[in-house]
């Protein structure tokens, strides 16, 4: 990925429940957030495309990380904000 793709976009401000952040390769993030390990309350949100995983009783931490990075690997949406 182009240093010149990344440096075009500035990351948006940190929620305080970030637990993970991948970056897309359309320059925008994905964020992991919620309580944590061992919650079953965890949520992934795209900053480009809008779309976010939100399985209420399913989202642990080692069930939502391969979701959200396989979503930043392939969303190629720009950040419009």
């Amino acid at each position: 990925m182009s240093t010149a793709t990344l440096a075009a976009f500035t990351e948006p401000d940190r929620p305080k429940n970030l637990l993970i952040r991948f970056i897309t390769v359309g320059g925008s993030y994905v964020d992991v957030t919620g309580p944590g390990k061992h919650s079953e309350n965890n949520r992934c949100d795209c900053h480009g495309c809008g779309d976010s995983c939100d399985r209420p009783e399913k989202d642990f931490l080692f069930r939502i990380r391969p979701d959200a990075n396989n979503h930043a690997a392939n969303c190629r949406a720009i950040p419009l904000r």
